[in-house]
């Protein structure tokens, strides 16, 4: 069977089975007892209707452009990392290295410098368990998944002991010095008595996270590094007939991968919270590879796909904040999208691709005028 047009992989399939999550989400607070309606309307004005909503949204979205992105350019090489959250975890930790313990003039300086702190530290962490995969066959989702949990035990012993200030009793370090302190979106939007964002901890790694995209599109398809990554992932054994080096492409997808996830910390934890803390990562990490999928592991459908959890996070806490609909009810809509654009994917899918091939099948002849035309 023919395959579907590219538009329609990219754009009509994951609008189809957004639909399809939003319907069954729409009978889910019907059967709760609210109105489904009233409760999208509420959801939207408190994302998308105030620069406030949009600061939310927005900050949601940069940390899931960056896992996003660190789940789409492993599964281009068929690879599959769900250590997100752990290697943004100890992307945290490089963070807080380079602006606890350096002096920085300006906050651009630490802003390169945090950046390149946070992917070194998510790519080391990434590191260990594609080098189990190339070398020893151990398989990387069962090893990433551990690693969360390494990850979590670890980040818990530091804030604990070695980065706790002295006669601090929270689980946290101490906040970042004043050089390191990033523009929020209200810093750099307001203009005299027009204060936009106020309050929201949007800032400029919103900025950053575009350019990672740009940079790994460049990457996949217009280098010949993601020539080869893309190869290996439709078949190994034809990339290692051409003289690529597995080992090699793997290391270094998850290398990449890693340090994709780990700069998610320059937004949450040198951006938003300006210290290290407990629990800062809040499940973006596993959020990303819903955010993959959604996309079609194309950086332009990463960033859409950011941009409708970023949605669906803050218009969740309006919808839980103003009316008797639990928060909880939020991750079960975020589960349905999930499963629709990823386990169900075929559901969809396979119906649209017989509809295509049907658009692009000849008609059949017709048997009288074939007859006629024999005879003459």
């Amino acid at each position: 069977m023919q395959k579907m047009p590219a538009w329609a992989e990219v754009i009509l399939v994951p609008l189809i089975s957004l639909i399809l999550a939003a319907f069954i989400s729409a009978l889910v607070i019907l059967a709760i007892g609210e109105n489904p309606w009233e409760a999208l309307k509420l959801m939207v004005q408190g994302a998308l209707g105030s620069t406030y909503g949009w600061g939310y949204t927005l900050y949601y979205a940069t940390n899931f452009v960056f896992t996003g992105l660190a789940v789409a350019i492993a599964i281009h090489a068929r690879l599959f990392n769900i250590g997100g959250e752990g290697q943004a975890m100890l992307g945290g930790v490089g963070v807080a290295l380079v602006c606890l313990y350096m002096p920085w003039p300006h906050w651009t300086l630490a802003l390169v410098a945090a950046s390149l702190g946070a992917a070194l530290a998510g790519a080391a962490w990434a590191a260990i368990p594609a080098f189990l995969q190339a070398k020893r066959g151990s398989h990387i989702v069962i090893t990433t998944i551990m690693f969360n949990f390494i990850a979590a035990a670890l980040l818990n012993y530091l804030l604990v002991g070695p980065m706790k200030p002295t006669g601090s009793m929270e689980p946290a370090t101490t906040t970042f010095q004043p050089g390191t302190h990033l523009p929020t979106f209200q810093e750099m939007f307001s203009f005299g008595d027009q204060v936009l964002f106020r309050g929201t901890p949007a800032n400029v790694s919103f900025f950053v996270a575009i350019a990672a995209c740009v940079a790994l599109w460049a990457l996949i398809w217009r280098t010949r590094l993601g020539y080869e990554i893309r190869a290996f992932g439709h078949s190994e054994p034809a990339a290692k007939y051409a003289g690529i080096n597995p080992t090699r492409i793997i290391m270094i997808t998850m290398l990449i991968s890693g340090g994709l996830a780990g700069m998610m910390a320059i937004n949450n934890v040198m951006g938003e919270a300006e210290r290290l803390v407990l629990n800062a990562t809040e499940g973006a990490g596993f959020i990303g590879i819903a955010v993959a999928l959604m996309g079609r592991s194309h950086p332009f459908g990463v960033f859409l796909a950011a941009i409708l959890f970023g949605f669906l996070y803050q218009g969740g806490a309006e919808l839980a904040f103003w009316t008797t609909i639990p928060r909880e009810l939020i991750v079960v809509i975020q589960a349905l999208v999930i499963l629709f654009t990823g386990a169900l994917d075929q559901m969809v899918r396979g119906p649209l691709e017989r509809v295509f091939f049907a658009m692009r099948r000849p008609p059949k002849p017709d048997p009288r005028k074939v007859r006629t035309e024999a005879t003459e």
